[in-house]
């Protein structure tokens, strides 16, 4: 028994193939995260630390 499975998750991709993006606050490059999936286009700060220091 067992209803069908949906298939929502991303095939596996290496670091080098995940899309990056430039930190608004620092500058520095940071790649793709699982628990920012949902979020990706509205991710802006590689962290907590850079989200707090924005101005």
């Amino acid at each position: 028994m067992g209803g069908a499975r949906r298939e929502t998750r991303q095939p596996h991709r290496p670091p080098s193939e995940r899309p990056e993006k430039i930190c608004a606050v620092c500058g520095r490059p940071f790649q793709w995260r699982k628990r920012w999936e949902r979020v990706w286009d509205e991710v802006k700060y590689c962290s907590d630390a850079c989200r707090r220091r924005r101005s």
